[in-house]
This record gives structure tokens, C-alpha cells and sequence, in this order.
């Protein structure tokens, strides 16, 4: 009996993964070094990355990431996949939260994911290879204070489904939605904003596994879609 070769799983590859330095993004990198992969790190913080290969970048600034990618391909000898985990949030109302803090929540988040996927492009279609977009529960569902946030992962939920759409038998695309987790993402937020009860939030290492999982697909197989959180998670649906 013979199994063709289009339905056996495959190891994640060469990764590029923004937001590695730390949260969602470190454990990314761990889960993909186990897997048997090679991460490379795009940050505004390396100083944490140890054991992988990493540029240090703000993902807010297009020409800097597009030049960083390119360093990055050049260093593996090529992308198989990227996982853009880079991302941050300043909560408040509106007319509370300044024009820059506002903005910069959409650079990073949307414009970050778009500017690192726009680079990494011509680099993944030679291999057929994959795009994970890091979302937000609260990329489906809207909740006051959080006008940037919003925004922002709506906007990513939207461009991860136009671009597997547009990019359909050309590379793969997995939008991932994670719940509310434990990592540094709340350190900077005022105490109104910070989880009251943090044994309602998941492991970042349960939503890392999934990311490689979808990864490690067979070509011609896509997951399109997760949604990953814990079983007590509030903000979904």
C-alpha cells in the first residue's frame, strides 16, 4: 500500500514569527523548535530569545520589516510559514486614549500583520507554504474601551479571510483566534484592565501547539480557522 505524498503531515519548516521575544510568540517558537522546525524571531525585544535566530524590528514600521524579513529568508535559506503573534492594546475610551496610542495599536497590530505577510509572500509561494494571523476573541465581538483593539483584530480577522481567498492554491492560510492568555500582554494596563481572575486564562503553549498543528498540515489540507481559549473564557462568543 502506498501513501501519497500530499496527505502526509509535514514538520512546520522554517518559521518566521513575529512577537517572538515573549508571550504567544515565544512559546510559538518552543513549540516549533519541538516539532522539529527552525524559528526565526522578528522583535522589538530579542534580549529573552536565546535558541533561535532573531532581528530586532518594530512591526509598526513597514520598511523596517520588510527589510528584516528579507534578512531573515536569506539566514534559513528560504520561509515555509509565519506567524505574525506581534501585538499590543491601549485601553480606554475613545476620547481618553491619545491619537498616537490609538494608531499605533493599528500599526501594529494590522499593518504589522499585513506588512510582515506582503514581505514573506514571494518567499512562501516558491514552497507552498503557510501564514498563521494571530486574531482576538475580540476581533468577533466588540467591548467598550477597546475602540483600537478592536479595530484592529476585526480588521485582522478580515484580512486573513480576504487573503486565503486570494491566495487560495497558492499558500495556505489559518486565522487563529486565541482567548484571553497567561502572558506579559496585560503588564502595562491600568488595574481596571488587567483579568481579575487569571485562572480563567489559557496557557499560551496549548494555543502554540494548535498553531503547529496547523502548520504540520499535508499540502492541499487547511485548517482556515481556530478558535482557542479556556473552557471558563468569557469573551466568546
Amino acid at each position: 500500500m502506498t501513501t501519497d505524498s500530499t496527505t502526509t503531515k509535514r514538520g512546520p519548516g522554517r518559521v518566521l514569527i513575529t512577537g517572538g521575544g515573549s508571550g504567544l510568540g515565544a512559546a510559538v517558537v518552543e513549540a516549533v523548535e519541538q516539532a522539529g522546525g527552525t524559528p526565526v524571531v522578528l522583535d522589538r525585544d530579542i534580549s529573552r530569545v536565546t535558541s533561535a535566530k532573531a532581528f530586532h524590528v518594530d512591526v509598526a514600521d513597514t520598511a523596517a520589516v520588510t527589510d528584516a524579513v528579507e534578512r531573515a529568508a536569506e539566514a534559513l535559506g528560504g520561509l515555509d510559514a509565519v506567524v505574525t503573534a506581534a501585538g499590543l492594546d491601549r485601553c480606554g475610551r475613545l476620547d481618553e486614549v491619545s491619537a498616537k496610542d490609538w494608531e499605533l495599536v493599528i500599526r501594529v497590530n494590522l499593518i504589522g500583520t499585513a506588512a510582515t505577510v506582503r514581505a514573506a509572500l514571494p518567499h512562501l509561494k516558491q514552497v507552498h507554504g503557510r501564514v498563521v494571523t494571530v486574531a482576538s476573541t475580540l476581533g468577533h465581538r466588540a467591548l467598550p474601551d477597546a475602540t483600537a483593539y478592536c479595530a484592529s483584530k476585526f480588521g485582522v480577522v478580515g484580512f486573513s479571510r480576504s487573503l486565503a481567498a486570494e491566495t487560495r492554491g497558492e499558500i495556505g492560510v489559518t486565522l487563529v483566534t486565541p482567548g484571553g492568555m497567561k502572558t506579559r500582554f496585560f503588564d502595562d494596563r491600568t488595574e481596571q484592565y488587567r483579568p481579575h481572575d487569571d485562572s480563567r486564562l489559557n496557557d499560551p503553549r496549548n494555543v502554540a501547539d494548535a498553531i503547529v498543528f496547523a502548520l504540520s498540515q499535508p499540502q492541499g489540507c487547511e485548517i482556515r480557522e481556530l478558535v482557542m481559549c479556556h473552557e471558563e473564557e468569557d469573551s466568546w462568543p
